[in-house]
């Protein structure tokens, strides 16, 4: 398995801070959500028609990859879906341009879950799908909103007429959303799953407090143990959700102790 960390835990480092991190802590990817004020992956001026080749072989020159591009494509409301299909598009484009394997898609815009309309996601995400297998390119739909219960997202995938699908499971979501344990959410979407999000956390009431890998109670080195039983080799992606809750660990700090922690864990 391998060590990717996605942008959305340092909102206010640069690229270079950022490339530098993870060839010095020996992460093997980075996950693009966002640098500093620009979220949208399509319009960061490292991928620009002038920089984009520098970027690339720049990473190749570290050995390192973009793990996926995390969109914000919506796809779960009428309203909204096209326009969720829209984006998810333009980041498969530029996925296939940056050699990115991923590219992820949500069914709701907040971690919570919402009321949706699951026949419209389904025929917005096969249409997400056909598209990105032109391009190389998969289309991963995160454990979010409804489908943080995993047994509703295990329903929706069997709906998917596609072998160009998967999974993103964020291990946070439905352990605190759905009460699921480890097993539970395994045994739904484990075969599914082609990239994690890696979290920990504590539940107090009303409310979930994100704390360091191994700080919190969540089932971390089960969930690996599990994984490992598929063959899965992708990637753990830490997700420190920085740039949304500002109080939160500083980067540097999270990174390198994300790293050292998990390296243990898989033996490295």
């Amino acid at each position: 398995m391998k060590l990717s960390f996605s942008t959305v835990g340092c909102p206010d480092w640069d690229f270079d801070e950022i490339f530098v991190t993870a060839k010095d802590l020996g992460y093997s990817a980075i996950e693009i959500r966002g640098l500093r004020s620009e979220i949208y992956a399509p319009h960061l001026k490292i991928f620009s028609e002038a920089r984009i080749e520098g970027t690339l072989q720049r990473l190749k020159n570290a050995d390192l990859k973009i793990s996926m591009l995390a969109s914000n494509a919506v796809i779960g409301f009428p309203q909204i879906a096209e326009s969720g299909k829209k984006e998810a598009f333009e980041y498969i484009d530029l996925a296939q341009k940056i050699n990115a394997p991923f590219v992820r898609v949500l069914i709701s815009p907040r971690p919570e879950p919402d009321d949706i309309v699951i026949d419209t996601a389904a025929a917005v995400y096969l249409e997400i799908c056909e598209y990105a297998e032109q391009k190389n390119v998969v289309p991963l739909i995160e454990t979010n909103g409804i489908f943080a219960e995993s047994s509703v997202l295990r329903g929706f995938m069997e709906k998917i007429q596609s072998q160009n699908k998967g999974v993103v499971w964020d291990i946070n979501h439905p352990c605190r959303f759905f009460g699921e344990s480890a097993e539970l959410t395994f045994g739904n979407i484990g075969g599914l799953v082609k990239y994690m999000h890696i979290k920990d956390s504590v539940g107090e009431p009303g409310k979930i407090i994100y704390k360091m890998t191994g700080h919190g109670d969540l089932p971390v080195k089960t969930i690996l143990e599990l994984m490992k039983r598929t063959g899965y080799d992708g990637y753990l992606s830490l997700e420190w959700t920085k740039r949304w809750l500002p109080n939160l660990e500083e980067p540097g700090i999270v990174f390198s102790h994300y790293a050292n922690y998990m390296q243990t864990l898989l033996g490295n």
